[in-house]
């Protein structure tokens, strides 16, 4: 059976997002990107682990795919970027009761219901199944029980406030998988719901 792989930029005090915008992460998305090398090997690692995309609807009408995809024909000849092409040659899944139909490439829009279309799509034979967020979603598919493996990009940054992504499902104890901590500052924890053990 496949896993479900929650990866979340994250700040050390729990925040996955800021109330008011701050420049809190070591790399926000654009163009110029600090962290170091092991670090994107091991990112790109990942992506090559999965065959499969979760996202909300959030997080594809705001433009998700356009901005990777966008990233991997300027950076087309960068290595790291890698993920950047996977992202654009992979199914991804897009879970809604709004959505009628999908406009995008190698994308396909199931029912909002997510334990029925999770349970449907870890199931299915191959890798795994990448989730990024937002907070919201993330916080939904927590709540139900249905995230295999939580990957924390921990940035060296507190918040104060923001949004977490544990609010919905109370309290459940967690099994570390692993962490590495890099050269740029940021940590990767990995965990495991302990039930799943």
């Amino acid at each position: 059976m496949r896993k479900l792989v929650l990866q979340m930029q994250m700040s050390v005090d729990g925040f996955v997002g800021a109330d008011r915008a701050r420049d809190w992460q070591v790399w926000g998305w654009g163009d110029h990107n600090p962290w170091d090398e092991v670090l994107k090997r091991d990112f790109n690692g990942h992506f090559e682990s999965i065959d499969s995309i979760l996202l909300s609807r959030k997080m594809v009408e705001e433009g998700y795919l356009d901005h990777w995809g966008n990233a991997a024909k300027k950076f087309a000849q960068d290595p790291f970027y890698a993920f950047a092409r996977r992202i654009v040659d992979i199914q991804k899944v897009v879970p809604s009761d709004r959505l009628q139909k999908s406009r995008w490439e190698r994308t396909i829009v199931c029912s909002g219901n997510l334990p029925r279309e999770v349970s449907a799509l870890k199931a299915q034979q191959g890798g795994n199944i990448a989730v990024f967020g937002g907070a919201s979603f993330a916080s939904a598919l927590i709540a139900a029980g249905l995230v295999d493996e939580f990957q924390f990009y921990v940035n060296p940054a507190a918040l104060g406030s923001g949004r977490r992504i544990f609010d919905q499902s109370g309290f459940d104890k967690l099994r570390l998988l692993g962490c590495q901590a890099y050269d740029c500052g940021i940590v990767v924890s990995r965990y495991a719901p302990m039930a799943q053990t």
